[in-house]
């Protein structure tokens, strides 16, 4: 049994499972929105799994912070592409699927 949910029981979710700090609210949403699409682009339904996608999904304020983690290999978010999944959150933050 499935069941749809809003964005305000996705973000509550995180809350319940005392990881609101994992992501920021701006990147819950979209977290959320991300999901979704992916729903919408695949026919995939997503489980909500909180702690799944805390360990699956990280994300970063900018490419120097990303850079602290993966290296400097990457000069731009657009090279990150080509190994994950990016989550544009703003202009400098974002969200990615970890390698």
């Amino acid at each position: 049994m499935k069941k749809s949910i809003t964005k305000n029981e996705f973000i509550d979710a995180f809350t319940d499972y005392s990881r609101e700090d994992n992501f920021s609210p701006e990147g819950l949403n979209a977290l959320y929105e991300y999901f979704e699409q992916y729903t919408e682009e695949t026919g995939c339904e997503v489980e909500l799994d909180i702690i799944a996608i805390c360990c699956e999904y990280s994300e970063y304020e900018d490419l120097q912070e990303f850079q602290n983690n993966y290296g400097e290999d990457f000069e731009t978010i657009e090279s990150i592409h080509g190994h994950t999944s990016v989550i544009m959150i703003d202009n400098d933050s974002f969200i990615i699927q970890d390698f």
